[in-house]
């Protein structure tokens, strides 16, 4: 009798771990609007809560930061993967890189959701917002060396320009803006396009024009080590 009583309490351990903590209230929360509240009581969760998967997605959810949020996703993917939240962790990180026009990136995690989560309802979610993988526009070309700041030239002959520099990809308006200053302040033109993945918005900073690659290149070798960004060329539609 006292074993199965244990082996009863040991089911019930097992259970509770894969199942973690639930977060479903501070999600609902940041969804209406409290999402400093939310972020105040996160040390809190983590301290309380050391390895939980669902707490680490709550993380991620709250990160502004594009590149720091993937991480934090993928980690619970691939440490994970029993997680409630590991479909919603994959279908985030397609959808920054969806954002991004990483299209190689963006495919594999959405063919590793439809592979390794084929009933979730993600996949429903991506095929109703049409979010289509073009894999055409697929590439991130290499980058010469480090051109001089003074060959970066400007002119005001009209030019017909065809590339531009993606700069970063922010879920926090504020941290896009402050980018698109910091552009600003140092005489280069910049803009912010929002973009809506799947519900999530994210504000993608671009900055300059070029009428080819080569000087697209140039100048994300030179922003990309001035400002510490992992930016990208990408094509003018």
């Amino acid at each position: 009798m006292i074993y199965k009583i244990i082996t009863i309490l040991f089911t019930v351990s097992v259970i509770s771990f894969a199942q973690g903590t639930d977060i479903s209230d501070y999600l609902k929360k940041i969804e209406s609007g409290n999402r400093e509240q939310v972020k105040t009581e996160l040390a809190g969760l983590k301290a309380k809560h050391t390895n939980d998967a669902n707490v680490l997605f709550l993380e991620g959810v709250l990160s502004e930061n594009g590149q720091e949020s993937i991480s934090i996703f993928s980690k619970v993917a691939d440490e994970y993967p029993q997680s409630r939240y590991a479909d919603a962790s994959l279908f985030r990180v397609y959808s920054y890189y969806y954002a991004q026009q990483l299209s190689d990136s963006a495919a594999s995690y959405l063919e590793r959701l439809r592979k390794e989560y084929p009933a979730s309802p993600y996949l429903k979610m991506a095929e109703k917002n049409n979010l289509a993988i073009d894999e055409k526009n697929d590439s991130r070309p290499a980058i010469d060396p480090l051109p001089p700041k003074k060959q970066i030239i400007k002119t005001d002959v009209k030019v017909n320009y065809k590339f531009t520099i993606q700069a970063g990809a922010f879920t926090s308006k504020e941290n896009a803006e402050m980018l698109r200053k910091q552009f600003t302040d140092a005489g280069y033109k910049s803009e912010i396009t929002p973009k809506d993945v799947a519900g999530t918005t994210f504000h993608i900073v671009y900055v300059e024009k070029f009428a080819t690659e080569q000087e697209a290149r140039d100048f994300l070798k030179y922003i990309d080590t001035e400002y510490s960004l992992d930016g990208r060329v990408v094509k003018l539609n």
